[in-house]
């Protein structure tokens, strides 16, 4: 009986997209800057309110400012 071995080579390369990679920075420092912004603005709300008194009276002196 004779046995025989194969010998297999396998080669595997990867190439990575500049384009995608970018796009995928870039969206993220958008993500976090959107959040940072969102954050911000909670902040200046919450502020408001606090020297107003109450929500209904920041609201109340924001439509006197709009409308007269």
């Amino acid at each position: 009986m004779t046995t025989t071995q194969a010998k297999h080579t396998i080669q595997a390369t990867t190439e990575t997209d500049t384009t995608s990679e970018i796009s995928k920075v870039a969206v993220t420092a958008f993500s976090i800057a959107a959040g940072l912004i969102g954050m911000w603005a909670v902040a200046c709300l919450i502020a408001g309110i606090s020297n107003s008194g109450s929500p209904v009276s920041l609201f109340s002196s924001l439509f006197k400012a709009i409308f007269g």
